[in-house]
């Protein structure tokens, strides 16, 4: 029987992230994907001027249509939410650090939670830092697995200026594990959405932890380069739609 969850998250009408890269992402990886938007926006927050429609009181409502229904799903991916995402240091335009706080909450449930440097640093309080060594990626590990999460993946890690890629830990083991691919000299918006998104998807296929982060990695990659030597592709997110057949084979093999 195909696997179902459902992730919670925005939609950007114009804009490759989130919901528009999630509900694509894992249904060509074989999984049935329902969705709760909890904002429409016109454009993704790298655009001037975005218009934003909250639609967090929609999420109990339908939670609870769906409890009626008996309506079940195998996994719950939660993204945008309304108000914490951060990167390079800072958060994102229209969040703060109080919904960053229960933000934390919300972690502290999750079985898996796959937080970049910055956001890592705004839930456990370690300060942020561009330059670092393996002590520091293990101290925010250890710290973010004190929060509650079974499994505590780290993306973004570099310590190589040619490598980048994600560290993990099983709280419960204390086994890690790592992975890294080569960087390409650019950035997009909306890759951390098309990376978390095939990792659930491969999670929810069947693949362990190290497996799924690394075609997640892989699959990353090769979409930032192919869109990065593609003459006139446009500049507000990854032409992922052309590298989803060879996540298909990957996720199939």
């Amino acid at each position: 029987m195909i696997k179902r969850i459902v992730t919670i998250q925005d939609i950007s009408c114009v804009g490759k992230c989130s919901l528009t890269v999630a509900l694509p992402i894992i249904s060509a990886m074989g999984v049935e994907t329902a969705i709760i938007p909890t904002a429409v926006l016109s454009t993704h927050t790298m655009f001037q001027g975005f218009t934003c429609k909250d639609l967090t009181d929609q999420i109990t409502p339908i939670a609870e249509h769906w409890k009626k229904e008996k309506i079940g799903f195998d996994a719950i991916y939660t993204g945008y939410l309304g108000s914490f995402m951060a990167d390079n240091g800072k958060l994102y335009p229209a969040f703060d650090e109080a919904y960053a706080k229960e933000n934390t909450r919300l972690c502290s449930k999750a079985d898996l939670i796959v937080p970049n440097l910055t956001e890592a640093s705004f839930m456990t309080g370690l300060p942020y830092k561009t330059e670092y060594d393996r002590s520091y990626i293990m101290d925010m590990l250890k710290a973010l697995s004190q929060l509650g999460p079974k499994y505590v993946v780290l993306t973004g890690v570099s310590f190589q200026p040619d490598k980048i890629g994600v560290m993990g830990l099983d709280s419960e083991t204390g086994e890690t594990f790592e992975y890294y691919t080569d960087r390409v000299p650019t950035s997009y918006h909306g890759t951390g959405d098309i990376f978390s998104s095939t990792v659930v998807g491969a999670l929810v296929r069947g693949k362990s932890l190290p497996e799924a982060f690394k075609i997640a990695c892989d699959y990353t990659k090769d979409t930032i380069e192919y869109t990065f030597n593609t003459p006139g592709t446009n500049s507000y997110g990854v032409d992922f739609e052309v590298t989803l057949p060879e996540l298909v084979r990957r996720i199939n093999e």
